[in-house]
């Protein structure tokens, strides 16, 4: 996994756990974080989460090292 999909994964888990806390406690943490002067520091988070969701269904259809490992024959 590179430094790419790393960053992709943590902010598509910020965003999970993010509408999780919406979801239970009608929380959003993004928001209450950087929402206090301007709207906009939120939504370029919100952007940013997205974005590295559309990323990360790349990362989901990519075939792992290993299974290409273990498919390639030994001739």
């Amino acid at each position: 996994m590179n430094t790419l999909q790393r960053i992709a994964l943590a902010l598509v888990i910020i965003g999970a756990i993010n509408w999780g806390l919406i979801g239970f406690f009608q929380i959003d943490f993004v928001s209450g974080l950087f929402g206090g002067i301007s709207p906009i520091p939120p939504r370029i988070i919100f952007a940013l989460v997205g974005l590295a969701g559309l990323y990360c269904i790349t990362v989901l259809f990519k075939p792992s090292e290993e299974t290409e490992r273990r498919v390639q024959p030994t001739s």
